[in-house]
């Protein structure tokens, strides 16, 4: 690898490995390397997992991080995507030093997250840990989903993963009570990023983890800011049903009459690129699917304006 990438310096670091920011030396490209130590499995795990991440390297999206290359080398697999220069989104929220985001900014950001995931949705690829920290900003303001590290493509569209995976705060209360879970999982933990964002904290907290688990399954949160109109309002208790087959997918929040201005502007955004939704369909073709539709959010499609 160091024949070929410089190491500039460390982005992060967690259980099992670390990101380097990196740069390729025939190019002076910059991007983000994960090492992840794989010294301890077996050949066949970890030939899965270059199975796993070159299956991932297909996503080809605007607001989706794009992986370059991935490969062994002496004990760690490492993988080479995109450098999101601008950094995550718990950065931002870190820096913000409590002053709230405008409205706007947060609504771009979400339609953005909501597009990412109807693309990966479409697929059958779930994330299984978005979080702030996953979430990535450029100079230009676009958002893109990363770290597939632990994520799970689906062999057809009506599988469900039943492994306990996941960062705590985020995680569904399918997931809590170990009960089957699919793509609405990642709709849940959307509706925790907008929380985050509107309100600089998690929605669920807890002295400890049995206690966190708790607050999820009844899925009690404090209100967002009263700064803040109806329509976040409405999108976070829509997200954060405990019941999975309430929530909408993402395609259906993109449908949502009030969010069309924000669809509209990343349309715009989409037609500066090469980038298509899996199906072949353009990005702004919205899926009128109603089915398993909570009340909150027909209400939702229904009256906001």
């Amino acid at each position: 690898m160091s024949n070929v990438y410089k190491k500039l310096n460390k982005l992060g670091s967690g259980t099992f490995g670390e990101a380097w920011l990196v740069k390729q030396k025939d190019t002076d490209r910059k991007y983000a390397l994960k090492e992840i130590r794989v010294s301890g499995m077996s050949e066949r795990d970890r030939l899965q997992s270059l199975v796993e991440v070159e299956a991932l390297a297909r996503c080809k999206h605007v607001n989706i991080v794009r992986y370059k290359k991935a490969f062994v080398d002496r004990g760690f697999l490492c993988i080479i995507m995109e450098y999101g220069d601008h950094g995550d989104l718990k950065r931002k929220i870190q820096d913000a030093n409590g002053k709230h985001f405008a409205q706007n900014t947060i609504l771009d950001w979400f339609v953005q997250m909501c597009y990412a995931l109807k693309y990966i949705h479409g697929l059958n690829i779930i994330h299984r840990d978005l979080k702030t920290q996953n979430i990535f900003l450029t100079g230009d303001n676009v958002l893109k989903i990363g770290d597939f590290g632990i994520a799970k493509i689906l062999q057809d569209s009506m599988d469900k993963a039943s492994t306990a995976i996941g960062t705590p705060y985020y995680l569904s209360p399918e997931i809590c009570h170990r009960h089957l879970y699919g793509t609405k999982s990642d709709i849940w933990a959307a509706g925790c990023v907008l929380y985050e964002l509107c309100c600089l904290v998690p929605p669920f907290d807890g002295p400890d983890f049995s206690l966190l688990v708790v607050n999820i399954i009844r899925g009690l949160y404090s209100p967002i800011p009263k700064m803040y109109g109806p329509l976040l309002k409405d999108l976070v208790d829509v997200l954060l049903q405990v019941q999975p087959e309430k929530r909408p997918s993402a395609r259906q929040v993109l449908s949502v009459a009030a969010l069309q201005p924000y669809v509209t502007a990343h349309a715009h955004r989409m037609s500066r690129t090469s980038y298509q939704s899996p199906d072949g369909r353009s990005e702004p073709e919205i899926d009128k699917e109603n089915v398993g539709l909570s009340r909150a959010y027909a209400l939702l499609v229904l009256t906001i304006v």
